[in-house]
């Protein structure tokens, strides 16, 4: 929220205050968050929100950090605060709609760091769109650890929420963020019901994190590859053309040859349209800090050829889209004078031209680069 008397500025050089969104599910990320907000404590004050202050034991405190509070963070989920007016709606990348999760994984120090589940009141969520839409934002992107637990404390479900959103008569596109398998499988049939309607991307992100049931099991995961199979079974039943997105987790203790294969099995046989690769990295405050990891030239080679398995996927994938005609909504700038738009799938396809943001064109798909697809304008 940028407050009367107040605006951004192009620089942390020319700031009184920068607001850092912190993340620490792996060392690595969090020991980055760190140094970059020493960096910026050189300049200005710095307020720190995310998942760092949870778990930083005050560390973080001094006269030019200020680290939010975990509980004044979930207050804003259980509606005790007023709806936030969007001024400046280009820093705001989704919408949040719960906070927390109903997991326990033993290697999650996300659960640790944002506690138990939290779901915002579907009013205060649609007020948000509607400010979105108000303000000319049509890409909304709904997020949270689980969107499929929304509601679970409320006795509403997110298939309901959506529902909800849809009967805003405007026209924009709704993107559903990141859900765990063993709630996902609880709605599963309403929320492809509600995916069914054209303002929502046909896009499903879905983090198995595992191919082997015994390493799911050793996670605490609360489901086995059974149930992730029967999820993008229907998923792709129902929309053939859709995109898929998966997570992994290469390298957690006890993981060996035999189940690197299981999850390899698993890569081929749903085919993921996009896999995000994480290698194990044991957190403090969870059953897991303690476990001894595989050795690293194991580990490193079980990444590399998850990588090149998805990439020979994604390569396939959208060779067979070239020659296509698609329709776009514009979401993005490019570079060299491109645009970026979405496709019903949410693929991304680079357009020549300075395109209007969200409006709406139709192109041939001319090739693939990869990870995205190269658009000629009709």
């Amino acid at each position: 929220m940028i407050s009367e008397g107040n605006y951004l500025v192009e620089s942390p050089e020319e700031a009184d205050l920068s607001i850092i969104n912190t993340c620490v599910v792996i060392k690595h990320t969090q020991d980055r968050m760190i140094s970059r907000i020493g960096n910026l404590s050189r300049d200005s004050k710095v307020r720190v929100i995310g998942c760092l202050p949870s778990v930083s034991g005050g560390e973080l405190e001094s006269e030019r950090i200020e680290a939010l509070k975990p509980r004044d963070f979930r207050s804003f989920y259980s509606g005790q605060l007023d709806d936030i007016e969007i001024r400046e709606p280009s820093i705001f990348d989704g919408i949040p709609i719960n906070q927390g999760c109903t997991g326990s994984c033993n290697y999650c120090i996300s659960r640790v760091a944002r506690g138990k589940l939290v779901s915002r009141p579907p009013g205060k969520i649609v007020n948000q769109v509607r400010m979105q839409l108000d303000r000319g934002i049509r890409e909304v992107r709904i997020t949270s650890l689980d969107t499929a637990a929304y509601g679970k404390d409320l006795g509403i479900t997110l298939d309901v929420l959506l529902g909800d959103m849809l009967a805003i008569d405007e026209d924009f596109m709704i993107r559903v963020g990141m859900m765990e398998p063993k709630n996902a499988a609880l709605i599963i049939d309403r929320l492809l019901d509600r995916l069914s309607d054209r303002r929502v991307f046909k896009f499903l992100h879905v983090p198995v994190q595992s191919g082997d049931d015994r390493i799911l099991e050793l996670m605490n995961r609360e489901y086995n590859t059974g149930v992730f199979r029967d999820i993008v079974s229907k998923f792709r039943d129902r929309f053939p053309d859709s995109t898929l997105s998966t997570d992994i987790i290469s390298g957690y203790h006890d993981e060996d040859d035999e189940s690197f294969l299981n999850t390899m099995e698993l890569i081929h046989e749903t085919r993921p349209d996009i896999i995000n690769i994480t290698r194990f990295s044991p957190r403090p405050f969870t059953p897991d800090y303690d476990r001894i990891v595989p050795p690293s030239n194991s580990v490193k080679r079980w990444t590399r050829e998850y990588s090149a398995t998805h990439k020979s996927i994604i390569r396939e994938k959208l060779l067979s889209i070239i020659g296509r005609e698609e329709e776009l909504m514009i979401t993005e700038k490019g570079r060299s004078g491109t645009s970026v738009g979405r496709d019903h799938a949410y693929r991304p396809v680079v357009v020549p031209g300075n395109h209007d943001l969200y409006s709406r064109i139709k192109v041939e798909i001319v090739d693939q680069a990869g990870t995205y697809l190269i658009g000629k304008t009709l």
